[in-house]
């Protein structure tokens, strides 16, 4: 009965690596291989033991031995006949055994597809399901995990400068001239959408409210008073020049020294009085333009009518083009310098943000929360796809190709049941002769 070697027959047309990294398999075969010849081996020898025996047995006592012989016979018969069919069910599922297209056999080759799609549903069914991805992504702590790798300088610096490289290279498909109509189309809608005059007169309504507003006006004060009193010859020039022409030179230059001394006078008291007068209506006139600008309709057009015109300005449209030139200069210098303040503060950054995430539990909390509801919904939303990997990715593989690698990778393992075959036959042959002895 030497039939029970075709297995490793078979086995041995395969290539003796599969190094093809293509390959559903990978890897180096021949030790496996090495190791299924030698339980087909060790499996058929058994059957020919049993042969043998059982022949021994017929030519010593004839084909129904009596006595101890009987036992040996028995049991020897049904060993050969559980090895045949441990034999047969083994092989039925890479190949028709002795080549006969008996129904049901070559199981995996012709049946693979229906496998493939059997075990992607089994898979979406029992490991992606809520329950399942959910305790095993709440189980690995991402958020703690993450912040303890980014909290590493080393780590840190390194995700910084491959932050800084994928800028790099995101700037070098981006067209130019393009990034900057889009910057300049986005800024010109947002300044046109957007109402300032509401911000403004509630930014400058509490400025005054809280006074301070005050160190401009005292600036202001100051730098009038030292003008005033630096250009005394120049406005005496200008009060002569608008005396009538009738009076004395004299009287002009008098008139004109005594309104400079008076507003040299007045100037100093407006910079050291907080409370002067003129100070207060200031305040008052500020507080009245932001009260005009939050409900009075026309201070409000005027003022949205002056930011846009002042935003087409051409000095404020190259102005704001060049936000795009500044902006990619200064990532394509830190991407390529390490030591640039932007990799060294982005670097910072990020250890920082890592510690944080190791070390805060209500942080740890709330952002695995959100990581494992995000795995949830994208598991669910993708379950199908993610599942027919598998059965598409089988249904492309070769029929007889698949039998051949999966009998290469668990055929070793099913020897033992034509093994445990020959022997639990043998126990089975003793009993039922031994009871066929008894009842007889």
């Amino acid at each position: 009965m030497t039939t029970a070697t075709v297995p490793a027959d078979e086995a041995s047309r395969t290539p003796a690596t599969t190094d093809d990294p293509t390959s559903p398999w990978g890897g180096s075969d021949e030790e496996r291989r090495r190791s299924l010849r030698r339980m087909k081996a060790l499996a058929t020898g058994l059957f020919g033991l049993a042969a043998l025996i059982f022949l021994v047995t017929i030519l010593v006592g004839g084909i129904h031995a009596e006595g101890w012989l009987g036992y040996v016979q028995a049991g020897s018969e049904a060993a050969m006949v559980g090895a045949l069919a441990d034999w047969f069910a083994v092989t039925a599922l890479f190949r028709h055994p002795l080549g006969l297209p008996i129904p049901h056999t070559a199981i995996i080759p012709t049946r693979k597809d229906q496998m493939g799609s059997t075990l992607g549903e089994f898979v979406g069914t029992h490991f992606l399901t809520d329950e399942v991805v959910r305790d095993k992504v709440a189980s690995t702590e991402v958020t703690r995990r993450a912040g303890e790798w980014l909290a590493q300088p080393d780590n840190a610096a390194r995700v910084a400068g491959q932050l800084g490289q994928a800028l790099r290279g995101l700037l070098a498909v981006l067209d130019d001239e393009q990034m900057k109509e889009m910057i300049e189309r986005v800024i010109a809608e947002r300044v046109e959408r957007t109402e300032v005059s509401p911000a403004l007169g509630h930014l400058l309504g509490q400025v005054v409210s809280d006074r301070a507003h005050t160190g401009i006006v005292d600036v202001v004060a100051e730098r009038t008073y030292a003008w005033i009193v630096a250009n005394r010859t120049a406005i005496m020039g200008v009060v002569g020049k608008q005396a009538p022409g009738w009076t004395p030179r004299l009287l002009d230059d008098i008139v004109a020294d005594r309104i400079h001394f008076e507003l040299v006078k007045f100037l100093a008291a407006v910079r050291d009085d907080p409370e002067h007068e003129v100070r207060r209506a200031i305040d008052r006139m500020l507080v009245q333009f932001a009260d005009d600008l939050r409900t009075n309709e026309a201070t409000r057009e005027r003022v949205e009518r002056a930011k846009v015109e002042m935003f087409e300005h051409p000095d404020v449209q190259r102005s704001v083009s060049r936000i795009w030139e500044t902006a990619q200069r200064v990532v394509l210098e830190a991407a390529d310098d390490p030591t640039s303040e932007l990799r060294v503060r982005g670097a910072g950054a990020l250890e920082q943000a890592g510690r944080a995430l190791a070390t805060d539990p209500t942080l740890q909390a709330n952002l695995d929360g959100w990581v494992t509801d995000t795995v949830v919904n994208l598991v669910r939303d993708y379950k199908v796809p993610l599942t027919s990997v598998i059965s598409d990715t089988v249904a492309r593989w070769d029929g007889p190709e698949t039998a051949r690698r999966i009998e290469l990778a668990a055929g070793r393992d099913l020897q033992f049941i034509r093994i445990n075959g020959t022997v639990i036959g043998a126990l089975a042959g003793l009993v039922i002769h031994a009871f066929s002895q008894l009842v007889g």
